[in-house]
C-alpha cells in the first residue's frame, strides 16, 4: 500500500546522516518506488545486449522514472532527504549496470567508459574526501540537482544511446566528448559548492 502520510520534516542535505535520518516510509511512496524501479531496470539491461530496441526501451523507462520521481515529489509535496538519497543511489546503480554491460560486451572500451563517467568519478572522489575529512558515521545526502548535473546526465544518456545505435568516428567521439566535458563542469560545481559549505561551517565555529 502506498504511504500517503506526509513525511516528517527533512533535515538539511548537508546534515543528513545514516541511519539516524533514514526514513523507511520514503521507500513506499510513489517517488520512492519510481526510484527503486531503476534497480530492476539495472538487472534487466544486461539481458538486452544484442537487441538495440530493447536496450533503448530500458534506457527510456529508466530515464522516465528519473524524471517522474522528482516531479511527483515536488508536485505532491513528497520530497524528503531519504528520497533524495534513494534517487541518487539508484541513478548510480543503473548507470554502473549500463556501462559495465557495454564494457563487457565490448560496445564501449575502457577509455570511453571513463570519459562518460567523468562526473561520477568526480562525485566519488568528493565523497571520499568528505568521508576522510568529517566524522566517519556522517554521510551527506545526494547533491541537490543543478543545471550542470542535469545536462551531464542528459549527455550521458545521449552518448550511451548513440553507442548502442552503432555511432562511429567523429560522431561517436563528439557525443562521448560532450558527456565528458559536461561531467567535468558538473563535478567542478559540486566541489566548489562543498568547499563553500566547508568554509562557511569552519567560520561558524
Amino acid at each position: 500500500m502506498l504511504n500517503v502520510a506526509r513525511s516528517r520534516p527533512a533535515p538539511e542535505p548537508s546534515a543528513w546522516r545514516f541511519p539516524r535520518d533514514f526514513d523507511p516510509r520514503a521507500l513506499t511512496t510513489v517517488p520512492g518506488m519510481l526510484s527503486l524501479s531503476r534497480v530492476a531496470f539495472a538487472a534487466l539491461f544486461p539481458l538486452t545486449i544484442g537487441r538495440p530496441a530493447w536496450s533503448l526501451a530500458v534506457l527510456a523507462a529508466a530515464g522516465a522514472s528519473d524524471v517522474l520521481d522528482g516531479w511527483w515529489a515536488r508536485r505532491f509535496h513528497r520530497a524528503s532527504a531519504t528520497g533524495a538519497m534513494l534517487d541518487g543511489v539508484t541513478d548510480k546503480v543503473f548507470f554502473v549496470a549500463v556501462v559495465v554491460t557495454l564494457l563487457v560486451s565490448k560496445t564501449l572500451n575502457v577509455v570511453e567508459v571513463l570519459l562518460i563517467a567523468t562526473r561520477d568519478i568526480g562525485e566519488l572522489a568528493l565523497a571520499a574526501r568528505m568521508a576522510v575529512g568529517r566524522q566517519k558515521q556522517k554521510l551527506t545526502a545526494a547533491h541537490a540537482a543543478n543545471v550542470g548535473g542535469k545536462v551531464a546526465t542528459l549527455l550521458q544518456y545521449v552518448a550511451v544511446v548513440a553507442v548502442i545505435l552503432g555511432a562511429e568516428g567523429e560522431l561517436r567521439a563528439a557525443v562521448i566528448g560532450a558527456a565528458a566535458l559536461a561531467g567535468v563542469v558538473a563535478g567542478a560545481v559540486y566541489w566548489a559548492r562543498e568547499e563553500r559549505r566547508s568554509l562557511k561551517a569552519a567560520a561558524a565555529r
